[in-house]
């Protein structure tokens, strides 16, 4: 079960759009290697790209935020900084127990569907809030 980008998931700011639809992408190379179980190094690398892309993401939409005065830049950082904690959690799992069924469920359980969420709502209100200010 992949992630698809659609126009939903549009937030009407080509950067953070852009930012999103490589996520998504990259996301999806993570659960076909795993599905596929392809080797350690291949999807360790793969995670390890992620937590990188992740913290970028997050840097540019937090980087909006503040230059713009965004009224909820500190629940939206919340909302970050967990993910990060649960992305980081599964590379830890990743790295004690391989690419279990259990790990590419977990993926696309806590990956997929957190960003889609966020996405589709949080990120949502931000690009409205942006298209008024750029």
């Amino acid at each position: 079960m992949s992630l698809q980008w659609s126009e939903e998931l549009s937030v009407g700011v080509e950067a953070i759009d852009a930012q999103h639809k490589e996520l998504i992408n990259r996301i999806n190379g993570l659960l076909q290697a795993m599905s596929q179980g392809k080797g350690r190094e291949e999807i360790g690398g793969l995670l390890e790209f992620l937590g990188r892309y992740v913290v970028e993401h997050f840097g540019v939409e937090e980087d909006y935020m503040s230059r713009f005065s965004y009224p909820g830049l500190v629940a939206h950082r919340a909302q970050h900084a967990a993910f990060v904690n649960d992305f980081e959690a599964l590379r830890r799992e990743f790295i004690t127990h391989g690419a279990s069924a259990h790990m590419t469920l977990q993926v696309q359980r806590r990956i997929c569907d957190w960003l889609k969420t966020h996405i589709a709502g949080t990120d949502k209100l931000l690009g409205t809030f942006l298209k008024t200010k750029l």
